[in-house]
């Protein structure tokens, strides 16, 4: 397992100690760089809140500048459940790291991702033994439910999708949707109109209203 050492950050707009964690998960071939865009829209809801957009551990041969959380090679269930789950212990260790940094919990912790960090998102976030604050999924899938009929607390999920993604079909969110709600877990979806592969503005501010609603209601 490679280490994540790096990565962008924003500090809390407020100037005090962080109160929560937003960890921000790119996607395939991109970079914390990217991710760390979003956290200026969020701040104003979030104000005591530290964003970290960490690259992930491998460099993406496709994409010189860019990097992975696994070498994505299909969109299979087996290959996706195997390529998230190489890249879990990676992310689990960067979160208790800084959960510990700055002595915080799961449950003032927040997890967001975009399209492969959707992926990792949604992996990493129903699975640890304390519930994460939320999820926020963008553009991405979920890659498996095998382990997750288990006892341990799950957090609310968000979705947005574009209607026009030609990456990433928008039926991913309806089949995500549908697992989860079959789980038990709580998820709210969203189809945003004609967007493609990214997020827009509609997307991007629920996805701070949903995070701020969670995380600011557990202070």
């Amino acid at each position: 397992m490679s280490p994540i050492v790096n990565g962008k950050s924003l500090k809390p707009r407020s100037g005090s100690d962080p109160k929560q964690i937003v960890v921000l998960l790119h996607g395939f071939g991109s970079s914390g760089t990217d991710m760390i865009a979003l956290a200026p829209h969020w701040q104003e809801g979030l104000p005591d809140a530290l964003f970290l957009a960490p690259h992930a551990p491998q460099r993406c041969g496709m994409m010189g500048s860019g990097y992975q959380w696994w070498g994505l090679t299909g969109f299979a269930p087996s290959a996706l459940a195997a390529g998230a789950a190489s890249a879990a212990p990676a992310i689990d260790s960067f979160i208790d790291k800084k959960l510990a940094q700055y002595g915080l919990s799961d449950s003032e912790l927040a997890l967001v991702g975009f399209s492969q960090g959707t992926v990792m998102a949604l992996h990493v976030g129903l699975r640890r033994r304390q519930a994460v604050a939320a999820i926020v999924g963008y553009s991405g899938m979920l890659a498996s439910t095998a382990d997750l009929a288990n006892e341990f607390p799950k957090p609310p999920v968000l979705l947005v999708h574009g209607s026009s993604d030609p990456v990433v079909p928008v039926a991913a969110l309806h089949m995500a949707e549908s697992e989860l709600k079959r789980l038990g877990i709580p998820v709210t979806a969203h189809v945003s109109f004609g967007v493609a592969h990214s997020v827009d503005p509609v997307g991007l501010r629920m996805g701070r209203d949903f995070v701020a609603r969670v995380l600011v209601r557990s202070m």
